[in-house]
């Protein structure tokens, strides 16, 4: 069953009031991506992966990263709390559990 979202008032200005975050997986040729995407609560939240992959943004925001290497397994893994990442260079994008 999906869920529909409307948008809610920006009390405070608070961007968190009006947009819901999805925990994913991101892998591309040379990184594996943990983190989350964020996007309006608008629509239906079982289509965020979908509209971010088919939306006319070039680019997906990336928020708590944690970057691993895949060509270089021995490589530390980084954190960042932002990334912004080309869709052209995406593979794989997936929902992940927070255990993961």
């Amino acid at each position: 069953m999906t869920e529909d979202f409307e948008i809610e008032s920006f009390v405070d200005d608070d961007f968190t009031n009006g947009v819901w975050s999805e925990r994913v997986l991101v892998i591309t040729q040379d990184y594996e991506i943990k983190g989350y995407v964020f996007m309006p609560k608008v629509g239906r939240r079982s289509r965020v992966l979908s509209d971010i992959l088919n939306g006319k943004k070039r680019f997906v925001a990336i928020k708590d990263c944690e970057v691993s290497y895949r060509q270089l397994p021995n490589r530390r893994t980084e954190f960042h709390d932002f990334v912004q990442l080309n869709i052209n260079s995406i593979i794989i994008l997936r929902p992940t559990s927070n255990e993961e």
